[in-house]
Formats: C-alpha cells, structure tokens, sequence
C-alpha cells in the first residue's frame, strides 16, 4: 500500500527506442497519475549509442526513479510459430538458441539469445526493461481484425517485414523477412513467377493449396524474454478506436504527394517480392494449415508508394488496406499494457 502511495506521487517516464537503417529514434511519454502530460521525439543520425543520445534520455529519466526503456527487437534471427508445445517448436524451427514466449496460449514467438545479448550490451549504459516483438506490435495494433476471418497482416519497416496470416485469432503462419537479402528460393520463385503466364492466386485456384539449450518443464510457462526484470506477462489488450485506412484519409485529403523516386520504387518492390514469396510458402508448405488469401493489411511505418499497394492488387488480386503507425508509440503502448496501466 505505501509502495503505491509513494509510486503515485512521481511522474512515469516510457523511454522507447526504435533502431532504424541509419539512425535511432528515441520517443519519450510522460504520466502522471491522471494520464500523459507530454512526450517528446529525437532521431539520432547513428547506430551507436553516444554521448548526446544518453543525455537526451537521461534529462528525463532523471526526474523519476520510475522509468522504463523499451526496445523493438532487430534481430534478425526471430519469428513466430503457431503453436505454444514445445514438443512441436522443431516441426516449424529450431529454436534452441533461442528466448521464446508463449502468447496468451495461442502462439509463440522468439528471438536469438545471441542477438538480444547483443542489444542489451550495446544499451546497457541505460540499462533495458523491455524487448519486444514485432510480431506482438502486429497483434496489438491489428487487434480489431485478427479476431475475424483470415487475413494477412505486415509490419513494414525500413529493413524488415514481419508478416503474420491469422483466422479467427489463431496464428496459421509467420515469417520475419530482411527485405535487403534475398535468398536462392526467392529468386527462383520470382523467375518461375516472371515467366509463367497465369498468376500465382489464378495457379492456386485451378490447381488447388496443397495443404544453448532452454530447460524448461512441459508443464512450466514458457520463458518472458520480452520483460527483461521479469515483470508479469501482457494481459489481454483493450480495444483500440479503428483507424482509418490510409487510402481513405487520401480521398478526404486535397494533399499532393510527389512521384515515388526510383530508390522508393525499388524498396517498395523488394518488399512486394518479399511477401509474394512468403505466400508462396505459406501455400505449398504441408507444414501451414493453408487457406486461399484475400485481404492484406499493412502496418505502415514507411510511407510506402502507390505501386506497392497496386503490384499487391494487380499481381496477387489482394484487397489492400493500409495503415500508418508510429512503432515508437505502439511500443509504448506494449509498455504500458505490460505495466498494467
């Protein structure tokens, strides 16, 4: 009781930090009691941790002994399965040198042990609270969607995808992709794709959908590596007000917006490529519990062009629907919900 009566009389600070390709954004939320009272943004044109960055955070953090540093995870070795036994993890991946957690008894994602060490050594001047998934900014900020039918839902950054295909709030499939590295089945893919004369979506149609160790007891809740100070796991999230999708904000909108240029077609392309293939997985793979796909909703952090939206119509017959999203803000929000506020 006392605790929380002294807890009441300070401000909390939510430090969240987002590595970027070239830079580090760092957003900070304050609260009181009675809810945010500022917050405050800086992108840090550097992947290091430096001088100006600490102070930057220190100048807040100083003033409350409760505060909280969260941080997306980046690695590039993380994911998610569609299952919470452990005993079937090997069917979908080898995870043994991996952290993981089960979510809300319905999936599991994970991250490299050797990756997270990293992350934390390279902040640790700060010190770490949380890592979070991307996997789980999907969940949250499509939670109005991913309790109905199937659908696909992407998280794209400026490096990665983090793509995951849910029905009825039951993962079928998920694949962290670095849109930068493409590997010899994506190639192959996409030249069987470029010469065949029918698209994949009419293909599947005519031929139908092929349908260091962690010791942990069967029965023990999988290990919280998104609570570095082993705080109590994210409860159910509330509801959050739809958002509009970006291509009806453009309709009410007289904004003109300029020519993508060729480096932004490029990227948009790649990240085309990208989920085509990983559909194409999803499909093929006896693995996944296959369904024929239609809609595709998009998390977007990038602003990505008009062509990524028309090759995902046009090329795969998707019905797309795009949102903007501010990670930094959506981690904090995964803070909070984690702090039980």
């Amino acid at each position: 009781m006392l605790d929380k009566l002294f807890e009441s009389l300070y401000l909390k600070v939510f430090v969240n930090i987002v590595i970027k390709e070239k830079s580090i954004l760092v957003y900070i939320e304050i609260h009181s009691k009675k809810g945010v009272i500022d917050n405050v943004q800086s992108e840090f044109e550097t992947l290091e941790v430096t001088e100006k960055m600490i102070d930057f955070i220190q100048g807040y953090i100083k003033e409350s002994p409760y505060f909280y540093i969260s941080i997306l995870d980046n690695s590039l070795e993380q994911g998610a399965l569609p299952t919470c036994k452990k005993n079937d993890f090997a069917l979908y991946y080898d995870i043994s040198s991996c952290e993981y957690k089960c979510y809300e008894k319905r999936w599991t994602y994970y991250t490299s042990k050797a990756e997270l060490y990293t992350l934390e050594k390279k902040f640790s001047e700060l010190g770490v609270d949380f890592i979070f998934s991307p996997f789980l900014i999907v969940e949250n900020f499509f939670q109005d969607k991913i309790k109905g039918s199937l659908a696909l839902y992407a998280l794209v950054e400026e490096n990665f995808i983090s793509l995951a295909i849910f029905e009825e709030s039951k993962l079928l499939y998920a694949e962290h992709i670095d849109i930068h590295t493409k590997d010899e089945d994506d190639e192959l893919f996409l030249v069987a794709n470029t010469n065949d004369e029918e698209d994949l979506h009419l293909d599947e149609q005519k031929d139908g959908i092929d349908l260091e160790d962690i010791d942990i007891d069967e029965d023990d809740e999988l290990e919280d590596f998104a609570d570095i100070e082993d705080l109590d796991s994210i409860e159910e999230i509330e509801e959050f007000e739809e958002s509009k999708d970006i291509e009806e904000e453009l309709l009410e909108s007289d904004t003109v917006f300029d020519e993508p240029d060729e480096e932004n077609f490029n990227e948009d392309y790649q990240r085309f490529i990208a989920i085509q293939s990983s559909i194409n997985r999803f499909y093929k793979d006896e693995r996944y519990e296959s369904r024929f796909i239609e809609n595709i909703y998009i998390a977007d952090s990038v602003s990505v062009s008009s062509d990524f939206k028309k090759y995902l119509e046009e090329e795969m017959f998707f019905n797309v629907y795009i949102r903007h999203v501010e990670i930094e803000a959506e981690l904090c929000e995964l803070a909070k919900e984690e702090l039980g506020l």
